[in-house]
């Protein structure tokens, strides 16, 4: 079920971007509008971005949950993991957990995205039966999937957050990002083995956009059980850091020969540019 689920998901997201981009490539949407028809043009700030695309895929995003006989869940709560559950109307022990994730590409390295968190790695993804910060508990899930974006931002110069338009003018307003690139993955199959934002127990993505695309994170390998196992463990674990002293794993590498794996089937950070073209 989990990968007619998967299927369904990634041929969805083939037609999204004719729904939201130009023949050109420009995000359709130029701004927000007022009852005396000003156009006000939105701020770049990836929050931002991000809200307004998760609005304006909605109404696709129910319409492709009715033709497969699911029912939408949204999180109660802004803090809530996932975004959205898709529950099978028929059967409702079959339950998906989808994370809406946009990011941007690097200006200066367009084969890096800027990454992105894949979710908590505290309370509810220790204990799978928890319902802290979680709509259904985690262990009823039977997948957990990111449907992501990754566009270009525009120039800074280009847009001015301080102008208002006539609705006349609508084609002529420069589009805030563009060049959209959609995605589906397992959560598992994008993970970094580093934290994804400062203090907050949140799991990190890796950020070369070929791996991003073909689900090839360091995880990918080694296995869902070890994904779990490891962001489970995350900075708990203590181990001889070889200077007389001792250090908590944080690197896949030492919890991976702390278990006795195999770190071959590791699969490195890949940074360099060639691999946009492999």
């Amino acid at each position: 079920m989990k990968e007619q689920f998967e299927s369904q998901l990634k041929k969805f997201v083939e037609d999204l971007k004719k729904h939201i981009s130009t023949e050109d490539g420009q995000w359709t949407v130029k701004g927000f509008i007022d009852v005396f028809q000003n156009i006000y043009t939105i701020s770049s700030d990836t929050k931002i971005v991000s809200k307004i695309l998760e609005i304006h895929l909605f109404p696709k995003i129910m319409e492709f949950a009715e033709k497969h006989g699911y029912k939408i869940v949204l999180a109660e709560h802004q803090n809530y993991y996932p975004d959205i559950s898709f529950v099978k109307a028929e059967d409702k022990s079959i339950r998906f957990a989808v994370d809406f994730k946009t990011t941007y590409r690097n200006p200066s390295k367009p084969y890096l995205c800027n990454g992105f968190t894949l979710g908590s790695h505290g309370k509810y993804f220790e204990e799978r039966t928890s319902t802290k910060n979680i709509q259904f508990p985690y262990g009823e899930y039977s997948g957990h999937f990111c449907l992501g974006i990754i566009y270009d931002r525009a120039d800074g110069a280009s847009i001015d957050e301080t102008a208002s338009h006539n609705i006349k003018d609508l084609h002529s307003i420069a589009s805030v990002v563009s060049g959209f690139q959609f995605f589906v993955a397992e959560k598992w199959r994008i993970a970094s083995d580093k934290s994804g934002s400062g203090n907050t127990a949140n799991i990190g993505s890796i950020n070369n956009i070929e791996d991003v695309i073909s689900g090839n994170g360091m995880f990918s390998k080694l296995g869902e059980s070890w994904f779990d196992d490891y962001w489970m463990n995350y900075n708990k674990i203590t181990i001889p850091d070889g200077k007389d002293g001792t250090k908590k794993i944080t690197s896949l590498a030492d919890f991976v020969e702390y278990r006795k794996g195999d770190i071959s089937l590791i699969v490195p950070k890949h940074n360099k540019e060639r691999l946009i073209n492999k």
